[in-house]
C-alpha cells in the first residue's frame, strides 16, 4: 500500500477502476434481479393470501422494493462512514460481501417478509458500494478523467441490470441442465424441484452470492486512496465516533416505520376491506394519522442519517479544522443533493422499474398461440441498454455544458419520455420496447451525472459519508413515493374491470408519478455549479 505522499501507480489506478466497475456491475445485477424474479417469488410465497386478496401481491411487491431502497439509503451512510473512518478499500470489500451473501440467502426465503428482510440487509451493501466506489475512483484518477469515469460508473451498474435479464432469457435451457447437474451430484429430487420452481427464482437468488469472490480482488490488488490517507495522517479521520451510528439506526427505524405505514400491515390494522381499493377507503381520521406519522418518520430518518456528519463537523469545527461557515455550507449541499437524487430515484423506482411487470400484463393480451414472449426480460434489456448509453452521454455532456443545465435537461426529457411510454403504448411489441429504451436511457442518465457532481460538492474527509447521504437519502423519499404507485393504481382503477387494472389503470399511475421530474427543474438552480472547479481536498 502506498503512503499518502506516494502517487498511485498506473497499475493501481486500473485495478481500482476494474474492481469498482465490477462492484457496480454486480450491484446492478443484484438490483435488477428482483423486478424479474420477484413476480414468481411472490406468487409462490403469497399463494394462500392471494386466494383471499389478489391485491396483496402488488402491495408486497411495492413494500419489498421500498424496503430495498431504505436499506440502500442506510447502507450509503453506514458504509460511507466506514469509508471515511477506515478507508475506501476495506469498507468497499465489506459492502460487496454484504450485498452478495444476503442476496444469495434470499433463495431460501419461505415468507414474503423473509424476502423483505434479506433484501433490506443486502441493500445495505449496495448503497455503500456506490458511495465508496465513487469516492475511490474520483480520488485516485486525475481530474481530467472525471466526466468519462462518471459515465462508466453509471454504465457499469446498468450492464449488470441488463445482464440479469439476459440470463433470465436463457433460464429455460439452463434450468434443464441445472436439474440434471443437481440430481447428478446427489441432491434430493424434492429439493431440486423446489430450487427450480417458478422459473428458478430461488436458484437465481442463490447465484447472486457469486460476487462475494470479488472481495479477494479488492483486498489484495486495489490500492487505498492517497487523498484519504493524507487526511488520515492529518487527523481528519479522528473526528468520526462509533456512537454516532446510533443516529443511523434511528434513521433507518424511522424510514422503515414509514414503509410499514404504507404496507398491507397498516391496511389490516386499519380494518380496510380486501376489495382492491387499498389506500382509497381509509377513513379520514386514519388517513390523517398516516400522513402525520409519515412526516414524523421522515424527519426521524433525516435527522438520523445526518447525525454522523453533523457530529463530525461539530468536532472538526471545535478543533479548528473548518473555516467559518463551512459547516452550514456542507449541510446545505447534502440536503440539496438528497433532493436531486430523490427526484431521479422516485422517477426510476416509482415509475420505470414497474415497466417489466406492466409488459407482462400487456403480453398476456397477445394471442396465446404466439409462443413465449419473454416480455419482462426484453423490457428490462431494452431499459438497461438505453441506460448504458444514457449514463455515459450525460456525464460527457455535463463535463462540456455544466452540471446544472444537464440535470435540468434530463428532468424535462425524463418527464416527456416516461409519459409517452405509459400513455402512448397499449400493446406489447417493438414500439413499446423502443419507448422503454429511450425512457430507460434518459431516466438512468442521472446515474452518470451524480458520480461526477456529488464528489465535487464535498472535501475528502467527509466525501464518502456526505455523498452517500446525498445520493442515498433520496432513496428513502423514493421508497415512500414508490409505494404510491400501488395507491395511485388503486385510485385510477375505480370503475375499471379487475382483469384490466394493470393495462388500463397502472399506466396512468406510472405517468402521473413521472411528474416528479418537474420539481427537479426548480431544485437544481439552488445548487452550485462545479464545472471547471478542482476536486475539493
Amino acid at each position: 500500500m502506498p503512503s499518502a505522499t506516494t502517487p498511485i501507480s498506473a497499475r493501481g489506478k486500473w485495478m481500482a477502476l476494474i474492481a469498482a466497475l465490477l462492484g457496480w456491475m454486480f450491484d446492478g445485477f443484484e438490483m435488477g434481479m428482483f423486478p424479474l424474479v420477484g413476480p414468481n417469488a411472490l406468487k409462490e410465497l403469497l399463494a394462500a393470501q392471494m386466494k383471499a386478496d389478489p391485491t396483496v401481491y402488488d402491495h408486497w411487491f411495492g413494500v419489498i422494493m421500498s424496503t430495498f431502497l431504505v436499506g440502500a439509503a442506510t447502507g450509503g451512510v453506514l458504509f460511507g462512514w466506514l469509508g471515511d473512518k477506515l478507508g475506501r478499500v476495506r469498507a468497499m470489500s465489506v459492502s460487496i460481501f454484504t450485498y452478495a451473501i444476503f442476496t444469495g440467502l434470499c433463495g431460501f426465503a419461505n415468507q414474503a417478509h423473509h424476502l423483505a428482510i434479506l433484501r433490506f440487509i443486502a441493500s445495505l451493501g449496495m448503497g455503500g458500494e456506490w458511495a465508496l466506489g465513487v469516492a475511490l475512483i474520483i480520488e485516485v484518477w486525475p481530474e481530467n478523467s472525471r466526466a468519462f469515469l462518471a459515465g462508466l460508473m453509471g454504465a457499469a451498474s446498468n450492464v449488470g441490470f441488463m445482464l440479469v435479464a439476459m440470463i433470465s432469457l436463457g433460464m429455460v435451457s439452463f434450468l434443464h441442465g441445472a436439474e440434471n447437474l443437481l440430481l447428478g451430484v446427489g441432491i434430493a429430487p424434492d429439493i431440486v424441484a423446489r430450487l427450480l420452481a417458478g422459473d428458478g427464482w430461488r436458484l437465481m437468488m442463490i447465484l447472486g452470492a457469486a460476487p462475494a469472490l470479488l472481495v479477494f480482488l479488492v483486498l489484495w490488488l486495489v490500492p487505498e486512496s492517497h487523498k484519504w490517507m493524507a487526511q488520515q495522517q492529518e487527523g481528519g479521520a479522528s473526528h468520526w465516533a462509533t456512537r454516532d451510528l446510533l443516529g443511523v439506526l434511528a434513521g433507518a427505524l424511522g424510514a422503515l416505520g414509514v414503509i410499514a405505514l404504507w404496507s398491507p400491515w397498516f391496511e389490516q390494522l386499519a380494518g380496510v376491506p380486501n376489495d382492491g381499493g387499498v389506500g382509497v377507503h381509509l377513513a379520514g381520521g386514519m388517513h390523517a394519522v398516516r400522513i402525520v406519522l409519515t412526516v414524523a418518520g421522515l424527519l426521524a430518518a433525516l435527522a438520523g442519517f445526518l447525525f454522523p456528519v453533523m457530529q463530525y463537523l461539530r468536532r472538526a469545527q471545535e478543533a479548528g479544522q473548518l473555516l467559518p461557515g463551512e459547516r452550514v455550507v456542507f449541510l446545505r449541499r447534502m440536503m440539496l443533493g438528497a433532493a436531486l437524487s430523490a427526484v431521479a430515484l422516485l422517477g426510476t423506482w416509482g415509475s420505470l422499474q414497474w415497466a417489466p411487470k406492466w409488459a407482462i400484463a400487456l403480453s398476456n393480451l397477445l394471442p396465446k398461440d404466439g409462443g413465449p414472449y419473454y416480455a419482462k426480460d426484453y423490457t428490462q434489456i431494452a431499459s438497461g441498454a438505453g441506460a448504458i448509453f444514457g449514463t455515459i452521454i450525460a456525464a460527457l455532456v455535463a463535463g462540456w455544458l455544466g452540471r446544472r443545465i444537464t440535470y435540468a435537461a434530463l428532468c424535462l426529457g425524463s418527464f416527456i419520455t416516461l409519459t409517452y411510454m405509459y400513455l402512448g403504448n397499449d400493446a406489447y411489441g417493438p414500439k413499446l420496447l423502443a419507448s422503454v429504451f429511450v425512457a430507460g436511457g434518459v431516466t438512468a442518465a442521472f446515474y452518470g451525472l451524480f458520480p461526477l457532481y456529488f464528489p465535487e460538492l464535498f472535501p475528502t474527509r467527509i466525501r464518502a459519508t456526505a455523498q452517500g447521504f446525498a445520493y442515498n437519502f433520496g432513496r428513502v423519499l423514493a421508497a415512500i413515493g414508490g409505494l404510491q404507485t400501488a395507491t395511485l393504481t388503486a385510485y385510477f382503477s375505480q370503475g375499471v374491470p379487475a382483469d384490466k387494472i394493470e393495462t388500463q389503470a397502472f399506466p396512468i399511475a406510472g405517468a402521473t408519478l413521472a411528474g416528479i421530474y418537474l420539481i427537479g427543474l426548480v431544485i437544481i438552480w439552488f445548487c452550485p455549479e462545479t464545472k471547471g472547479h478542482p476536486l475539493p481536498d
